[in-house]
């Protein structure tokens, strides 16, 4: 899952689409996602972009804080199972999927599918973060950090609002000449 950018302004255009996830969790399982957002790129520009509230399998809220949902807000909710088909159209066609942390928000899709019998997206996840930290040579690369260098604006643990930084961030890197 490591980050495999280089820079190739050669072949700059070989990647044509790619989905920024975010993934916020209701408690320390992988399983408990409570909302996702999920933004998808087409050759640089953003086409979709849209939120979901989902009900976890279980009441048990620990990072209400962070977030700001509650069990109440999601108990009439769709669970990720009922929410995957329409989750899925996101994913079709995509060459690559980032988030910053990226190895959570993996861990997150994979533990909902692996929950519910889905076969999980097989496509690559690229990390944000570690491009934050390895390529650009950020002293501070957490979202919000990221954001504050590249002006962009973050209503930081809000799913939309940080999958939609990603986006903006991976959109910047590949104009930039970095290429996955």
């Amino acid at each position: 899952m490591g980050c495999s950018l280089v820079i190739n302004r050669t072949s700059q255009n070989r990647i044509k689409k790619f989905l920024a996830i975010d993934f916020e969790t209701a408690n320390y399982y992988r399983d408990s996602a409570c909302a996702v957002g999920l933004v998808r790129v087409e050759n640089n520009k953003i086409v979709a972009k849209k939120s979901y509230l989902i009900k976890p399998p279980s009441r048990w809220f620990v990072f209400s804080e962070l977030p700001g949902i509650t069990w109440n807000d999601v108990r009439n909710e769709p669970t990720f199972s009922e929410l995957w088909p329409e989750i899925r159209k996101y994913f079709i066609g995509v060459d690559f999927i980032t988030a910053h942390n990226a190895g959570f928000d993996k861990s997150v899709l994979n533990a909902c599918c692996e929950r519910y019998n889905i076969r999980a997206p097989r496509k690559p996840f690229e990390c944000t973060l570690k491009l934050a930290r390895n390529f650009w040579g950020l002293e501070y690369y957490a979202l919000d950090d990221v954001c504050d260098y590249f002006g962009i604006p973050l209503n930081h643990h809000e799913a939309l609002s940080d999958a939609l930084a990603c986006a903006k961030i991976m959109i910047k890197t590949l104009k930039r000449g970095y290429l996955v």
